[in-house]
């Protein structure tokens, strides 16, 4: 049984959507691709145990700690080349970032199979579990700060928090 509650950031509220003990979903409310596959109108709000674990590393992430991923059961239900591409996401240390390409060889790598960085970025972009997989980690091959779906004023919040200095961010770029 799935099971929602929102959790009011900084940066505005957040839906968490959980089955059970895993979390499958946290998104900005309004962002694009929002439920993503679920229709959020038709499932029931409450708490359990993974959505309150979810909001302590929030509240922890957002309070200037830099709480571990391994601490929460996540279970984004996406396609085997989008878990891929999120695994990679899940190991960008905090402070740091990728470029789409960077990932893309990555992944050639494991795989011995070139790897499309535009097919990156569509799995970057549709990230079912935004800021703990930090999808705001992935920037243009440039350094340019592409599109976040929970949008760009978030993503350059995100990395300002991170430690990013935010006159680079005004620049849309990181050098």
């Amino acid at each position: 049984m799935l099971l929602q509650t929102t959790y009011q950031s900084p940066l505005g509220p957040v839906i968490l959507l959980a089955r059970a003990d895993q979390l499958v979903g946290l998104w900005f409310v309004g962002q694009k691709y929002q439920g993503s596959q679920y229709d959020l109108d038709q499932i029931t709000s409450g708490e359990n145990q993974i959505l309150q674990q979810t909001k302590n590393w929030l509240t922890a992430y957002f309070a200037g700690d830099n709480p571990q991923i391994a601490q929460l059961q996540l279970a984004p239900e996406v396609t085997p080349f989008r878990q891929q591409v999120l695994t990679v996401l899940a190991q960008i240390p905090q402070g740091q970032v990728l470029t789409y390409g960077e990932i893309a060889k990555k992944m050639s790598a494991v795989s011995q199979h070139p790897v499309s960085p535009r097919a990156v970025g569509g799995a970057v972009g549709h990230n079912p579990i935004s800021i703990i997989i930090p999808c705001h980690r992935v920037v243009g091959s440039d350094g340019s700060l592409t599109g976040y779906a929970g949008g760009l004023d978030r993503k350059v919040a995100l990395l300002a928090h991170e430690g990013f200095d935010q006159k680079v961010l005004a620049h849309g770029r990181i050098k």
